[in-house]
């Protein structure tokens, strides 16, 4: 009984964000590769990819890595990022950018 409830609380949460975007996040553009902009720093984020014996989405942990990242970015004055590595067990590398003048 108990696995069982243990089993439908991680099915319960699957479906839920567990990184929000923080304020100015949300202008951050993210760019498939690197610009011919001014790098302000590179970031690297991380996630839980599995709980316990659940492995969580993929697509939800690239998300969460992105908004990760993008939250990163206002505190160093950027406003682009793109990715440097690819995600890889919950953790991912960012380049940050400021590319508007």
């Amino acid at each position: 009984m108990r696995s069982i409830l243990l089993l439908a609380a991680l099915l319960a949460t699957s479906g839920c964000t567990f990184v929000h975007m923080a304020p100015g996040a949300a202008e951050v553009k993210v760019l498939a590769a690197a610009p011919s902009c001014e790098k302000r720093g590179e970031v690297e984020v991380s996630v839980k990819d599995r709980l316990g014996p659940y492995e969580r989405s993929e697509s939800q942990v690239r998300d969460e890595l992105e908004t990760l990242a993008r939250n990163e970015a206002p505190g160093v004055g950027a406003d682009s990022i793109s990715p440097i590595t690819p995600p890889r067990d919950g953790e991912q590398r960012w380049a940050m950018w400021r590319c508007a003048g």
